[in-house]
C-alpha cells in the first residue's frame, strides 16, 4: 500500500458553504413530468443496445452517461470491471466506469436502494437479485426493477448522476452510499451527512492492474426531498443517527432512509469532482436542478446529435445495430476531467484551471491512438483538439508525457511509446494549430530521454538501449523500477513502437523544419531490423547482450506484449515495403499473410473461420500462428494487403472479422479499451481506416452499407460533408471494381487527410470478383518519411 502523503487527503467544505453554492434550485422537489420536444420515431438512439459487450470479457458497462462525460452511472454486479451480463446481483449503480478496460477501476460510490433494517455493510451481502426481463438501457438512460420491488432508473449529465427509486409503499424505503468499495483499491474515505438531504463523500484509491499513485474523488449527493432517517456505518458497525465516519481500506458509507407509504419516488443528483469537495458542490449547482426526465431528455438529445453525424444507409438491422452501437461507444471516453468552473487536479496533484479549452483525461493511448483517435480527429475534431491539448498539460503539469492514465495519475500499463503517434495524429489532422512546436517539443523530450526515478512515468523505459544499438533488449524477470509494465517485459515488440513512433515524430519534424531531427528519427524508425531474425524469417526479441533469446517458433516467441511475432510482424506501417523485403518480396508475403488469416478457410465460411480459427478467447494473446481480431497489435494487420498488390484480400479480411461484432451481450471481441475496438468496427465498415496511425494515411476497402453521409467540423473540413457509396455492396458482391473521387476515377488503396478535407463524394463500384483495382504500382500507401 502506498503511503497516503496529506496531498491527497480531501478538502474539506463547511455546511454553509454548501448550501450557499447549492443554492436555491435544487431544495425543491423536482417534478417527474418530461418536459421539451416532441418524440421522433426514427432516433438512430433507439439502434444503440449498450448490454453489447457486457458479457465474455469486452467489460462495457450498459449504464447511463453522455458523450465524453465525467460520470458512467452505471450498475455493478461483481464482475472486476463493473457489470457482468451473466451476472443476477446488483451491487450498487456507481459513478465511473471505463468502457472495455481489462482491469478493475472505478465504480466510486456504488449506491443502492433497498427496504427494511440495514443489516449487512457490505455490497456483495446486500446486493439486490434482478432479471434481465425487467432491465433495459439506451443511450443516456438505464432502468431495472429489483426483486426487492424497487425500481431504479438512472441518467446522467457530464459531471452528475440522476437517479430515481420508485419503492414499494414503506415506511423504511433505504438508499445506501457506500464509499467504501470500489471496483479499485480504496485507501482512505470519508462520509458527511449534511443536512436532511445532503450526503457529502471523498474517496481516495489506488490501482488499474497493478498499483498506482493516489487519486481521489469528490462527490455530493442531493435528495430531492428530506430523509427521515439516516446514519452511518465503518467495518461492520452502523451506528443510526451519525453524521459522519472516516475510515482507512475498510467498508464505510451511510444510509438514508424515506417513507414512501405515499409518494413512493425518490430522485437526487450525485455530481462528481477531481478537484474537491467545493468543485463537487460548483458541478452540482451548475448542472443539478432538473427531474430525471429532464435530464433524460437531454443526454437523449446530446447522443442523437452525435449519432447523427453518421447516417448509414442499406444493411439489415442487426448490421446497422452492431453499427450504432459501436459508433456510441466510440464517444464514451476520453472524459472531462475538469470542472464546471475550468478547475482540474493535474498529475502534479496541484490544481489547475483549464482557459479556452475543456480537460480531459483517462488515456488508454496503447489501444486508441490505433483507430478510435483517429475516428475522433474525423468526427469529433474539437473535442479531440482538446483532448490533444489536455495531454500536453500532463506534460506540462508532470514533467512528461503519459502512457496509460487514469483520473490523475499514470498507471504506466502497457508498452512503447503510444502518446506519439497519438500527438502527430493531432498534428496532422490540423488540430494543433498554434501549437506545433509545444507539442514537438515535449515529444522530443518523451522521444530522446527517459524519465528520472522521482517521476511517476517511465515513459520510454529502455530508451538508452534503444538509441544507443537499436534496440529494446528483452530483460526476463528484471525489477520494475516503478509500478506498471516494464518495456524490458516485452523488448521486442517496445522495439517495434518505438520505431513506429520515430517515423511519425520524424515526419512532424520534417514538416516543421526540424531536418536534423527528421533525419535521426527516419533513421531509427527503421530499428525494426535490428530484431529480425534471418535464420527463423520473423522479429525475435534480443537480450542486452544483443543475441537472439526465447523460442525459434514464431508462435511461442517471447519479448512481445499481448502477441506473438506472427502478429507483430505486420507493425510497421511505417515500411510496409521495407519489412516486406525482408520475407522475401510481395509473393513471400502475401504467402505469409495467406497463412495468418487462414485464408482459403475464409473465403469458404468467413464467420466460421473468424470464431473457430481466428478467436481463442479474450486473454488468449499467446502461442498463436493466426489473426488475433480481439487485440490492438492485429488491427493493421488486414490491411497489409493493400501493400503487397492484392487489396481485395483486405476486404474479404475485414468482412470476415466484421461477423464478430453481434447484436448481443457477447458481441464485443474481447476488450473494447475504451472504443478502440468499437472504432475498428466504425472505420472498418465506412471502408476507411488509419492504416498509418500517427500520420495523415487513410485506407481504403469496400463498404458494408450501400452510402453513408458524414457531416464533418467545417472549421476543419471545409467541405462540412464527405458521401461514401458502394451501390450493391453485400456479401456476395464485396470487391471493389473501381472507385471515383468526386465523379473522377481513383485508383490507390488510400487517401490524406489533405484530400479528405476537399472531397465530397467518394464512390465504389462493387462486383462479385476480384478486380485489378489498386494494384497499380503507386496504389499502396507510401512509406513514411
Amino acid at each position: 500500500m502506498k503511503r497516503r502523503t496529506s496531498r491527497h487527503r480531501p478538502r474539506a467544505l463547511g455546511v454553509l458553504a454548501v448550501a450557499a453554492l447549492l443554492g436555491t434550485a435544487l431544495a425543491a422537489p423536482a417534478a417527474h413530468a418530461t418536459a421539451g420536444a416532441p418524440e421522433r420515431a426514427d432516433r438512430l438512439t433507439d439502434l444503440v443496445n449498450p448490454f453489447i459487450g457486457t458479457e465474455n470479457e469486452g467489460n462495457t458497462y450498459p449504464g447511463a452517461a453522455v458523450p465524453f462525460g465525467m460520470v458512467q452511472f452505471s450498475p455493478d454486479t461483481g464482475h472486476n470491471t463493473g457489470y457482468d451480463y451473466s451476472q443476477d446481483h446488483i451491487r450498487g449503480f456507481s459513478l465511473v466506469h471505463l468502457s472495455g478496460v481489462g482491469c478493475g477501476l472505478g465504480g466510486d460510490l456504488p449506491v443502492l436502494p433497498t427496504t427494511g433494517d440495514l443489516t449487512s455493510t457490505d455490497n456483495a451481502t446486500y446486493a439486490a437479485r434482478f432479471s434481465h426481463d425487467d432491465e433495459s438501457a439506451s443511450p443516456g438512460y438505464y432502468k431495472v426493477g429489483l426483486d426487492s420491488g424497487v425500481e431504479a432508473e438512472l441518467t446522467a449529465t457530464a459531471r452528475t448522476a440522476v437517479q430515481r427509486y420508485t419503492f414499494p409503499a414503506t415506511g423504511k424505503a433505504n438508499v445506501l452510499l457506500n464509499a467504501g468499495q470500489s471496483l479499485h483499491r480504496t485507501l482512505h474515505t470519508d462520509v458527511e451527512i449534511l443536512d436532511n438531504r445532503t450526503v457529502r463523500t471523498a474517496i481516495t484509491g489506488s490501482g488499474f492492474c497493478q498499483d498506482t499513485k493516489p487519486y481521489t474523488v469528490y462527490t455530493i449527493t442531493r435528495f430531492d426531498r428530506p430523509f427521515t432517517a439516516s446514519g452511518t456505518w465503518k467495518g461492520a458497525d452502523v451506528t443510526e443517527g451519525a453524521k459522519s465516519s472516516r475510515a482507512d481500506g475498510e467498508r464505510n458509507g451511510a444510509f438514508v432512509r424515506f417513507d414512501t407509504t405515499k409518494d413512493r419516488t425518490v430522485e437526487a443528483t450525485t455530481a462528481l469532482s477531481y478537484v474537491d469537495a467545493k468543485g463537487a458542490a460548483r458541478n452540482l449547482r451548475a448542472e443539478g436542478g432538473r427531474s430525471l426526465d429532464r435530464a433524460h431528455r437531454a443526454a437523449r438529445d446530446a447522443w442523437e446529435d452525435r449519432l447523427d453525424d453518421v447516417r448509414a444507409q442499406g444493411g439489415g438491422t442487426t448490421l446497422r445495430r452492431t453499427f450504432y452501437s459501436s459508433l456510441y461507444r466510440s464517444f464514451l471516453a476520453p472524459n472531462i476531467g475538469s470542472d464546471a468552473d475550468g478547475r482540474y487536479t493535474g498529475w502534479d496533484q496541484r490544481v489547475h484551471r483549464a482557459k479556452g479549452f475543456t480537460y480531459y483525461q483517462n488515456w488508454s493511448l496503447w489501444d486508441t491512438y490505433r483507430t478510435q483517435t483517429q475516428l475522433l480527429s474525423l468526427l469529433a475534431p474539437r473535442e479531440a483538439r482538446d483532448m490533444a491539448l489536455s495531454v500536453l498539460r500532463v506534460e506540462k503539469d508532470s514533467g512528461w508525457l503519459p502512457k496509460w492514465g487514469y483520473g490523475t495519475v499514470e498507471t504506466n500499463i502497457m508498452t512503447g511509446d503510444p502518446v506519439t503517434p497519438f500527438l502527430t495524429n493531432a498534428y496532422q489532422q490540423g488540430l494543433l494549430r498554434g501549437h506545433e512546436e509545444e507539442a514537438y517539443r515535449a515529444l522530443k523530450k518523451n522521444a530522446d530521454g527517459v524519465p528520472p526515478a522521482d517521476s511517476a512515468a517511465v515513459g520510454r523505459e529502455a530508451n538508452e538501449e534503444y538509441i544507443a544499438e537499436g534496440f529494446a533488449p528483452y530483460v526476463k524477470d528484471r525489477p520494475h523500477a516503478k509500478p506498471g509494465d516494464s518495456d524490458y517485459d516485452h523488448g521486442a515488440s517496445a522495439t517495434l513502437e518505438y520505431a513506429l513512433s520515430d517515423a511519425m515524430l520524424g515526419r512532424m519534424a520534417k514538416d516543421l523544419g526540424h531536418r536534423a531531427d527528421a533525419r535521426r528519427y527516419a533513421e531509427r524508425s527503421r530499428n525494426y531490423r535490428k530484431i529480425f531474425d534471418e535464420s527463423t524469417g520473423f522479429f525475435r526479441a534480443r537480450d542486452a547482450s544483443g543475441a537472439f533469446t526465447g523460442p525459434a517458433d514464431p508462435a511461442r516467441s517471447e519479448g512481445f506484449h499481448e502477441g506473438t511475432s506472427w502478429q507483430y510482424q505486420w507493425l510497421v506501417p511505417q515500411d510496409l515495403p521495407g519489412m516486406i523485403g525482408l520475407i522475401g518480396g510481395k509473393n513471400a508475403a502475401n504467402g505469409r499473410l495467406d497463412s495468418f488469416f487462414a485464408y482459403d478457410r475464409l473465403v469458404a465460411d468467413p464467420a466460421k473461420t473468424a470464431r473457430e480459427v481466428w478467436v481463442n478467447g479474450p486473454y488468449d494473446y499467446y502461442n498463436a500462428d493466426k489473426y488475433n481480431p480481439q487485440n490492438e497489435p492485429d488491427l493493421i494487420a488486414p490491411y497489409t494487403y493493400l501493400s503487397t498488390g492484392q487489396p481485395w484480400k483486405t476486404t474479404d479480411v475485414v468482412h470476415a472479422a466484421l461477423t464478430l461484432f453481434t447484436d448481443a451481450p457477447t458481441g464485443m471481441t474481447g476488450n473494447d479499451d475504451l472504443g478502440t475496438m468499437s472504432a475498428w468496427n466504425v472505420l472498418s465498415s465506412i471502408g476507411l481506416f488509419p492504416v498509418q496511425p500517427g500520420t495523415d494515411t487513410w485506407g481504403l476497402s469496400t463498404p458494408v452499407f450501400a452510402r453513408v453521409d458524414l457531416t464533418l467540423d467545417r472549421r476543419y473540413y471545409p467541405e462540412g460533408r464527405l458521401t461514401v457509396r458502394a451501390p450493391g455492396t453485400s456479401d456476395s458482391q464485396r470487391y471493389i471494381q473501381s472507385a471515383r473521387a468526386d465523379g473522377a476515377d481513383y485508383g490507390r488503396t488510400y487517401l490524406t487527410t489533405g484530400r479528405l478535407r476537399g472531397l465530397r463524394d467518394l464512390s465504389f463500384r462493387v462486383g462479385s470478383t476480384p478486380s485489378s483495382w489498386g494494384t497499380g504500382t503507386d496504389a499502396a500507401p507510401p512509406v513514411v518519411n
